[in-house]
C-alpha cells in the first residue's frame, strides 16, 4: 500500500504544469514573486504562442519574465506592468485579450457567423422540402400517393381514387 501511495504521488507530481522559471529569476520577496507568477501566466510567449511565458523555455520568454520582475521591484502595479508589456508587444501578448471597442468584432464574429450559417441552413432545408408548384393535378395526385401510401385505404378496405 505504501509503495502505491509513493507511485501515485510521483505520478500526480508529473501532472502539474511545468514552469520554466529559472532559480536565478525568482525574487527573494515571496509576495512579489507570486505577483510576478500571476502576471507571467497571463502573458503569451511570442515564440511558442500557445504557452505562457511562465511555461516557456524560449529566450524571449525568459527576458519577459525578467522584465516583469524588474518592473515589480521598481514599484509598478500589476496593471502598470501589463500596460508596459502590451505597449511594447501589442495585445497579442495577452493570453486573454481585453474586451474593448477595437476588438469587438473578434469577440462577436464567431457567434454572428454561427447564427448566419444556421439561418442559411434552415432556409436551404425549408426550400428543399417545398412542394414543386409546376406539377399537373394528375402528377400531384400520384406524388401524394407515393408520399403517403397509408392514405390510400380508408380503413374499410376500400381504395380511394386520388
Amino acid at each position: 500500500m505504501m509503495r502505491f501511495l509513493v507511485i501515485l504521488t510521483l505520478f500526480l507530481a508529473l501532472l502539474t504544469p511545468a514552469f520554466a522559471v529559472n532559480p536565478d529569476e525568482i525574487l527573494d520577496d515571496p509576495v512579489l514573486e507570486q505577483r510576478a507568477r500571476s502576471i507571467s501566466t497571463g502573458l503569451r510567449c511570442l515564440v511558442c504562442q500557445n504557452q505562457s511565458i511562465d511555461e516557456s523555455e524560449a529566450d524571449l520568454a525568459r527576458d519577459l519574465r525578467i522584465v516583469v520582475r524588474e518592473r515589480l521591484v521598481a514599484g509598478d502595479t500589476d496593471e502598470e506592468v501589463l500596460e508596459f508589456v502590451v505597449s511594447r508587444f501589442g495585445e497579442f501578448v495577452l493570453l486573454k485579450p481585453t474586451f474593448a471597442g477595437h476588438n469587438l468584432l473578434l469577440w462577436f464574429a464567431a457567434p454572428i457567423l454561427f447564427v448566419i450559417g444556421a439561418l442559411a441552413l434552415l432556409s436551404v432545408l425549408r426550400n428543399r422540402q417545398a412542394k414543386p408548384s409546376n406539377l399537373s393535378a394528375e402528377e400531384e395526385a400520384t406524388l401524394a400517393l407515393l408520399l403517403h401510401p397509408e392514405s390510400e385505404n380508408d380503413g374499410n378496405g376500400e381504395k380511394h381514387q386520388g
